[in-house]
């Protein structure tokens, strides 16, 4: 046992794969399947690509979790980070205090912003930006005088964190199975058009799916209902990309229904879509939106809550003390890093980069995996995106039983050193916004290799 490690090899026979499956408990795991093998572990990281303490040069797909955008080593955000450690390592911002570093990046964001959200409360996680903003909006409405509208209306497959209020809020059902339950929390479905559209267009089915929210509030009533909250994209749901119609309609439901839009752009926030936002590509005007992942670019954990002037002007001047924050609130090494790292997306104009190379990279998978019975559909939107694994491309009918197909693609993937994430049978991706057009085409040659081994196995099932 290491009482303390001061290097990142504490003893040449020391075991690395022995000490994680004896002490670490992994997020998002089943322990027992985990380490039955060993864990690969991860030494290093320069631009998209990881290494191993094998020596083998992984191309990450999918930006750690959905967040490096500025790719992986780079410099100006370890010197923003020691230079604020050296300066003031931490201070809190509560008892009417607040650090350069915070006013600076609120002041940033909220003129970044689409709208009139020109105000941002800060935490470490998206998941703990969620929960802040579910508080929000139920605050908001108390302090109106309207305590009974409580309920939060979401959707199916949608993912908005693990923490409780987050995931009861999300459509995650194996998260609802393990606890995550909780009244006053509704969900409708999502609008996947390849999965639920049947023979509607699509534009056709964006306007279905957001009747159902419509018809939902009739069920329920308006005046129970405080917010609805929804990813611009439903990433972890399996890179859900809403049809034209959908979102317009949505936003005019909310406002017909008095119910507060929450977006949450965790993943899609900071140029994933080929806009700064995703409100912006889908023309949302949200009056609270939540942000972490690409804020920092994963390098340090801060999240945002950005808050429209018809939610904080009630908050500011007629609640009272707002009873919600957290010891890192506002972390001024965290924020001192965002501020470099918007300096690199606004300077590389990652974001309206992102648009082009999310063409080039979709259209150069269709290239390679067009002829593939076993691949459904390629979608996305700048650098997000999926491909459906499918038993039949013709009817877009899914396999037997969901995920199984997706979990034997996701370890070809591994064993061919690329990262792609498996959402049921659905592999999703999201490259670091600073890929080239040569690291796009060695992504796809990976990628193909996995999902025609994904094929062979699995021949017998694909009509």
């Amino acid at each position: 046992m290491l009482d303390h490690i001061v290097s990142p090899i504490p003893t040449p026979d020391y075991d690395w794969q022995a000490a994680d499956a004896a002490h670490h408990l992994h997020p998002f795991s089943d322990h027992k399947s985990l380490h039955q093998g060993r864990v690969r572990i991860i030494t290093g990281g320069e631009g998209v690509y990881l290494t191993d303490d094998a020596g083998h040069r992984i191309l990450d797909g999918m930006a750690g979790l959905w967040c490096v955008a500025v790719g992986y080593g780079r410099q100006e955000l370890v010197d923003a980070a020691t230079r604020q450690m050296q300066t003031l390592p931490f201070y809190n911002t509560f008892f009417k205090t607040a650090t350069r570093p915070v006013i600076a990046l609120a002041d940033r964001l909220t003129a970044m912003a689409p709208g009139d959200l020109n105000h941002a409360f800060f935490a470490s996680s998206g998941s703990e930006a969620v929960d802040t903003a579910l508080r929000m909006a139920r605050t908001y409405w108390i302090t109106r005088g309207k305590p009974g509208k409580r309920i939060i209306l979401g959707r199916e497959y949608g993912y908005h964190g693990s923490t409780t209020l987050g995931a009861a809020a999300g459509g995650m059902v194996d998260m609802h199975r393990q606890g995550a339950v909780l009244p006053d929390f509704a969900h409708v479905m999502p609008p996947y058009w390849y999965g639920y559209g049947g023979q509607m267009s699509p534009e056709e089915f964006g306007l279905y799916a957001a009747k159902q929210i419509e018809d939902k509030i009739r069920e329920i009533g308006a005046k129970s209902i405080a917010a609805f909250i929804g990813e611009p994209i439903q990433g972890a749901g399996g890179v859900i990309i809403p049809p034209e119609t959908y979102w317009p309609e949505v936003q005019r439901i909310c406002r017909e229904n008095d119910i507060l839009l929450i977006a949450d752009e965790v993943i899609t926030g900071f140029g994933r879509t080929g806009r700064m936002f995703g409100s912006e590509t889908f023309g949302i005007a949200p009056d609270i939106m939540t942000l972490a992942k690409a804020i920092t670019s994963g390098y340090i954990p801060l999240s945002a809550v950005l808050v429209g002037d018809r939610v904080a002007d009630v908050l500011i001047n007629e609640t009272g003390e707002f009873y919600h924050g957290f010891t890192y609130s506002g972390h001024p090494v965290a924020c001192a890093v965002a501020l470099a790292n918007l300096d690199i997306l606004e300077s590389e104009g990652l974001a309206a980069r992102a648009e082009a190379k999310g063409a080039r990279l979709r259209g150069k998978l269709a290239e390679a995996l067009g002829d593939m019975p076993i691949v459904g559909e390629i979608r996305g939107v700048g650098l997000i995106g999926a491909i459906e694994l499918t038993a039949d491309r013709r009817t877009r009918r899914f396999f037997e039983r969901r995920g199984r197909v997706g979990t034997i693609c996701r370890d070809h993937c591994f064993a061919n050193d690329l990262v792609m994430r498996a959402v049921r049978d659905t592999m999703v991706f999201s490259p670091p916004l600073t890929i080239t057009d040569d690291e796009m085409d060695e992504m796809v040659a990976r990628a193909a290799r996995a999902i025609a081994a994904t094929q062979a196995d699995v021949r017998s099932e694909i009509m």
